[in-house]
């Protein structure tokens, strides 16, 4: 077993012995000498330090080390729907930055204001209210916050093995083990429940299984103020059904239970349409956004309600020193132009019906594709030792991935099996094709070893 190996789920292990040969045979001795320097000094964890290369440079949908190697980035963390270095994001900010670099508390300023009332314009019905913050993680701790103060509830509804970001509260709501462990008493009155993916067996797809769940939880637990969920689950692509969706906003609706919809690594086009909730014709409570909101250059996320929720001024639910940054807002508001000036949803779209047909084709070749799951720009391709039992192939996931990193392409790993593709939305149908060269030979490569 990889070391580590216990410990696979949001992303690949960098404490692997596939790692360690990565870095002996691939790396350059003046990039050894900068990733022992940098594991020296920053804090090693899990998905993060110590790291695989050294970066020099990003554009469009490479990224380049120092060494002058390109990749096409299938990872991006899931801020790079513009490409990297949209000339006209650069170019607004550097305008910004000549004029009103940061706002300071009690002052507000017109890239702000006009970013909020651009982002209430693309929401449904009462939709209006905004909070503004440089992280998705203070973007759910605001939620929550936001839901105690409507509801006058403090337990939460949410899925096992879900994400909502990396801080103290937002890993309480969180499913993944390696954010919990050894961190002892989290925030009380969290209901965790299986996720619809639970019950999808070799002959059933049942997702009113997950439905009887939360409604017997609903029912039984009086003081559930928020049920909060990822709309489509990002980092191993789980797409529920529009059915699921519609009845859980009606159960939310029953039990007077507000949706908290996470949608900080999904919104902005990733699935052809601006927010994911668009797909399933239900509307949050309370929106999260975030990541890709910034144009992969200015931190930034906020949180969407409605308008009746606006009562609570005479206390702090998101008061953050960049709350009403202008940089963030001109970033924020530049890249929902780009996608929409660009016309990124329908590309999307026609890119989603194209990779489908290359995946079908990549799936009936290679034994150790068990499924593939996608929407516009959000692909996941499970890796399986059995395509019957379905018995996940973790070792052969994390060898594809370095080979594929060899030959050009990153991407990340979930669950241990998943190979996660989210590449730029700005990406061309060539740069597609190379990837799916890429992927093709490294599974021939590993399948015939």
């Amino acid at each position: 077993m990889i070391l580590g190996e216990n410990k696979k789920t949001e992303g690949d292990i960098n404490i692997s012995l596939i790692r360690d040969a990565w870095i002996a045979n691939e790396i350059d001795d003046k990039t050894k000498i900068l990733l022992d320097k940098d594991a020296r000094y920053f804090l090693h964890q899990s998905l993060s330090t110590p790291c695989l290369d050294v970066l020099k440079s990003c554009s469009g949908a490479y990224i380049e080390n120092i060494s002058g190697k390109k990749y096409l980035d299938f990872h991006g963390n899931n801020v790079h729907q513009i490409g990297y270095g949209n000339p006209i994001l650069i170019e607004n900010i550097i305008k910004q930055l000549q004029t009103l670099p940061f706002s300071p508390r009690r002052f507000t300023n017109e890239p702000a204001i006009n970013f909020a009332e651009k982002l209430a314009s693309l929401m449904p019905s009462n939709l209006n209210q905004i909070l503004l913050t440089p992280n998705g993680s203070a973007a759910v701790g605001i939620a929550l916050k936001l839901a105690r103060a409507i509801t006058g509830k403090f337990k939460v509804v949410s899925f096992w093995d879900s994400f909502h970001g990396a801080s103290l509260d937002a890993i309480s709501v969180g499913g993944e083990s390696a954010f919990r462990d050894y961190m002892g008493p989290l925030t009380p009155g969290v209901e965790r429940i299986p996720p619809p993916v639970t019950y999808r067996g070799i002959f059933e797809d049942n997702e009113n299984k997950c439905l009887e769940y939360l409604e017997y939880v609903f029912s039984k637990e009086n003081d559930i103020g928020a049920f909060i969920a990822e709309t489509i689950r990002n980092t191993d692509v789980q797409i529920p059904s529009k059915h699921f969706w519609q009845e859980a906003r009606k159960l939310c609706d029953k039990y007077e239970v507000l949706l908290i919809l996470d949608e900080i690594p999904i919104a902005l086009g990733r699935t052809a349409k601006m927010f994911a909730f668009e797909h399933y014709d239900i509307e949050p409570d309370i929106l999260c956004i975030g990541k890709g909101l910034g144009g992969g250059v200015i931190p930034q996320a906020a949180i969407i309600t409605r308008d009746k929720y606006n009562r609570f001024q005479d206390i702090s639910l998101g008061h953050y020193t960049h709350e009403k940054s202008p940089l963030g807002a001109i970033a924020g508001l530049t890249t929902i132009a780009i996608i929409e000036n660009d016309n990124l949803l329908q590309k999307v779209k026609k890119d989603e019906v194209y990779l489908k047909s290359a995946f079908e084709v990549l799936k009936l070749k290679h034994a150790l594709i068990g499924d593939v799951r996608g929407i516009g720009l959000l692909w996941g391709i499970e890796l399986v030792t059995n395509k019957f039992t379905k018995e996940k192939a973790n070792t052969e996931a994390e060898k594809i991935m370095y080979e594929c990193l060899k030959r050009g392409l990153s991407f990340k790993i979930s669950a241990g099996n998943v190979l996660q593709l989210s590449p730029t939305l700005t990406i061309t149908r060539e740069e597609l094709d190379l990837a799916l060269t890429i992927l093709d030979d490294s599974l021939t490569n590993i399948e015939n070893i």
